[in-house]
């Protein structure tokens, strides 16, 4: 006798939960990839400006892990890297201006010379808060003293490598007019002076800093241990523009905060290791000595999440003012900064 209408055979009920259970599925994955669509479709455009001199260096860290562990794709940004920026960081501000990019790394004392000649261009978030330069020399250049005379590789004078490395020679009794000056831009180029013998000793960054010491070179001493509080890089918009763009300034913060984050985490350290081998051309063991240096003790090299340190701006400010740079009365850190978009972003 064949059952009521009203009962079903467990057989059946078993395919149409299986049915039900597949559509459901089906569905999900449906608008997962709706979601996902409408995501790429209404991604926010935003071009990143980058100097020659930062592309194969240390002090790129933090965007390029942001862009490849995806962190600005998360916040809906459709994110690019604009590298090479012709020039050194005094070109930076420049390429906001003329609509080359929308933000741009910079180096502080660029920034403060810009905005002090007509730039609307303010810092939104801190990439690099104390940077370690090595003084590197010539393998037979024994001490400071032996400098007297030598031929020095320095950035441009307005900037914050010449002026920490300049009060570290002052530290160790090398002064103004001791030494001779060439100017050259980027970490690269001034290893390259010192490899071909016209350098008696050039301001290092990672990793060629280190990679010179394993070559034969010899590092008298760091920036840090004359100047502990600095401001060194920030990321950089014009105020009229980042007033029309709100949502792109505060997304690429939170990208930024998160890529900080992540750098910081100990579990990370091999990806990150990873990052820098690839996008600086060095060894591992370069690398993750290179990460030693910064955390193995913390040498607040990094910010936390891109909050910006007042005080290191403010002693920028202080040191252009020594050397000359800047006229009195001496603008306050606030004249160059916006902090509303960090606090937006749930940066303090």
């Amino acid at each position: 006798m064949p059952p009521p209408p009203s009962v079903i055979p467990a057989q059946a009920g078993i395919q149409v939960r299986d049915f039900r259970r597949s559509a459901t599925i089906l569905t999900l994955a449906l608008l997962i990839s709706s979601l996902h669509s409408d995501t790429t479709a209404q991604s926010i455009p935003l071009r990143y400006g980058q100097a020659i001199s930062a592309a194969k260096s240390i002090f790129g860290l933090p965007i390029f892990v942001g862009e490849r562990e995806g962190f600005f794709r998360r916040e809906g940004l459709n994110f690019k890297i604009i590298i090479p920026i012709p020039g050194g960081s005094d070109k930076m501000i420049d390429a906001l201006h003329d609509d080359t990019v929308d933000i741009s790394h910079v180096a502080v004392p660029f920034l403060i010379r810009a905005a002090l000649n007509g730039s609307d261009a303010v810092a939104v978030a801190a990439e690099f808060t104390n940077p370690i330069y090595s003084l590197v020399v010539k393998p037979e250049i024994q001490s400071f003293a032996d400098l007297k005379g030598k031929l020095i590789g320095l950035a441009d004078e307005a900037g914050t490598i010449s002026i920490s490395t300049r009060r570290l020679l002052v530290k160790n009794g090398v002064n103004d007019g001791d030494f001779r000056v060439k100017i050259i831009e980027g970490t690269p180029t001034r290893w390259n002076c010192l490899k071909r013998g016209e350098c008696d000793a050039v301001p290092l960054g990672q990793p060629q800093d280190l990679i010179a010491q394993k070559e034969g070179y010899r590092i008298l001493g760091i920036t840090n241990d004359a100047v502990p509080d600095f401001l060194y890089t920030v990321t950089a918009v014009r105020k009229s523009w980042a007033e029309k763009n709100r949502q792109a300034v505060v997304r690429y913060l939170r990208g930024l905060g998160a890529a900080l984050k992540f750098i910081r985490d100990p579990a990370n350290r091999k990806s990150v290791i990873k990052t820098i081998v690839e996008t600086t051309d060095t060894p591992a063991d370069i690398a993750q000595q290179t990460l030693a240096l910064f955390f193995e003790p913390e040498r607040r090299v990094l910010p936390l999440q891109g909050e910006i340190n007042t005080n290191g701006l403010n002693q920028v400010i202080a040191f252009m003012a020594e050397a000359g740079l800047l006229k009195q009365p001496v603008p306050t850190a606030e004249r160059f900064v916006e902090l509303k978009y960090l606090q937006a972003a749930g940066v303090k």
